[in-house]
């Protein structure tokens, strides 16, 4: 039985993609570079903003322009996260259904942490124990630096956590760090490349998560 599950943000408890996708065409179009389409953009998420912003500018582009086109997409990210951006169908009740059952509650993300607890708070306020973003210094997913430090702040057991996400990036941390993962199917990627990642279980419906709850 799980007493803390831990989750990816983007592409698992929020639909954030057209908030993300036109914040980096915005870019695109303000610097002269070709836009992408939605779909290709949920193929360029999952590692952090930084590389996001890597993907989306031409190949070859050099350090230092990069580097400023960084922080013009956070700028405008900042201002914009919320235009487009819902929590999946589902999802607030399998949060409340869990907080009901004693489940102790967190998130970890790529997304900049100074973006991540203020986002979790805004849609699920008082729900999760712990948010954690990326930092400057730290690793980002799939290496398991953070999730460590973040079971260690709630007391989790490696064999009673379940970590839950959309990608391969996910799958790898929650397998790094010692944890069963659900794969889900409703965020950016597909049943193919969560399988090849590794995934436990993959699932179709957020309340399909309850009955992993017991395994």
């Amino acid at each position: 039985m799980y007493t803390h599950v831990i989750f990816d943000l983007d592409g698992t408890l929020l639909n954030t993609i057209d908030d993300l996708a036109d914040a980096g065409n915005h870019i695109c179009r303000a610097h002269g570079w070709p836009v992408h389409t939605v779909d290709e953009f949920k193929h360029m998420v999952g590692n952090g903003i930084p590389k996001l912003v890597e993907r989306f500018a031409p190949a070859g582009t050099d350090g230092e322009t990069l580097a400023q086109v960084l922080a013009e997409f956070s700028a405008w990210y900042d201002a914009h996260k919320e235009d487009k951006t819902a929590p999946y169908p589902g999802i607030p009740e399998l949060l409340a259904a869990l907080k009901g059952q004693g489940v102790r509650l967190a998130v970890l993300s790529n997304k900049a942490h100074a973006l991540a607890g203020p986002v979790v708070e805004h849609y699920f306020p008082g729900i999760f124990d712990a948010v954690q973003g990326a930092l400057p210094d730290a690793p980002v997913k799939p290496d398991p630096t953070l999730l460590c430090a973040l079971m260690e702040r709630l007391g989790a057991k490696p064999e009673t956590t379940l970590f839950v996400g959309d990608s391969d990036v996910d799958v790898l941390t929650g397998k790094n760090g010692g944890l069963a993962v659900a794969g889900v199917l409703w965020g950016f990627r597909d049943r193919r490349e969560l399988e090849g990642a590794g995934a436990d279980h993959v699932i179709g419906k957020p309340e399909q998560m309850l009955a992993l709850m017991e395994e």
